[in-house]
């Protein structure tokens, strides 16, 4: 049976693991480990970053607890539809953001044609996870009235096992799952004119609230092909990027290839792949307080978060 890890909150408290039932009912992760009598050394079940920091022992539980959910009624929070949900993972360890990882996306930009493949590797950066994750349903703020925030639906993959040196051929299975992150650009701050240094990475991607992240992690073992999805996003009710995940350059084994060689990837750590084509700062446009965003990635699920001006 297929099911999906979240976070979720009830009655004011702290987000709590669950997991989403193919019958779209979520079952508390916790209560479903001691209903179940499952005991393991190490992993607190009411946190998904413990989860995945414990994932090869863990995973066989959450497979068995999904086919007998039948049999834990104690561990039923209720229907998908009445679950307010937080951000998959609170927080990730780090999130590793590929830049310019298609073609389409990078002539959009004005940029020239990526490097040969044979002679180059995957581009880098980073966002600071505890300032910039928000979950479905929470609101994208406008760090500043003339801030240029944009917007860039990418598959997030999400790391299951410490991974160091790893080959391309080994990586995927490092990998825990596939969730959904909207690495929202401030291309106001992207770009310094009073230093030598072009860009401006942290400016540009660290404001608060600029990973919207979720709705949940699919795993890895339901993804036959996470080379073939379509990504789509919408501002409100338009259309702005509509491509698949065929498009990417730097494939996900070869970006953790590249990773693993400069430093150990985490169990919880979030590696972004890249946005297609259909970016804001393309046609000038950007977004602004009222807007509402809506990603929705084959397979992976939809996650919208309105705009509002920052607090």
């Amino acid at each position: 049976m297929g099911f999906r890890l979240l976070s979720y909150r009830a009655n004011g408290e702290n987000p709590r693991a669950g997991l989403l039932l193919e019958d779209k009912t979520v079952m508390d992760m916790e209560r479903a480990f001691e209903a179940g009598g499952v005991g393991l050394a190490g992993c607190q079940p009411g946190s998904v970053l413990s989860v995945l920091e414990n994932w090869e022992t863990v995973l066989p539980a959450l497979r068995d607890m999904a086919g007998k959910s039948r049999k834990l009624p104690s561990a039923v929070v209720g229907p998908l539809s009445t679950i307010r949900l937080a951000a998959p993972i609170l927080y990730p360890t780090n999130i590793y953001c590929a830049a310019a990882n298609y073609v389409d996306h990078s002539k959009e930009m004005g940029d020239n044609a990526l490097p040969d493949k044979r002679q180059a590797r995957p581009y880098f950066f980073t966002k600071l996870s505890r300032q910039t994750v928000i979950g479905p349903d929470e609101a994208i703020q406008i760090p500043y009235p003339e801030a240029r925030v944009d917007w860039e639906a990418e598959i997030a993959v999400v790391m299951g096992r410490p991974c160091r040196n790893v080959s391309a051929a080994q990586a995927m299975e490092y990998v825990a799952g596939f969730t959904i992150l909207n690495d929202l650009s401030d291309r106001g701050r992207n770009f310094r004119k009073d230093w030598h240094f072009k860009f401006d990475w942290l400016g540009g991607k660290s404001f608060n609230t600029s990973a919207p992240m979720g709705p949940w992690i699919t795993p890895a073992e339901f993804i036959p092909d996470p080379h073939n999805l379509s990504i789509r996003l919408w501002v409100n009710d338009e259309l702005m990027q509509n491509a698949s995940s065929r498009q990417m350059y730097f494939t996900i084994p070869e970006q953790i290839e590249y990773l693993s060689e400069l430093l150990t990837l985490l169990p919880g750590d979030v590696v972004s792949t890249g946005t297609p084509m259909g970016v804001g700062h393309a046609r000038g446009r950007y977004l602004g307080p009222g807007d509402q965003v809506t990603i929705t990635i084959e397979e992976l699920g939809t996650i919208k978060n309105p705009v509002t001006a920052a607090s």
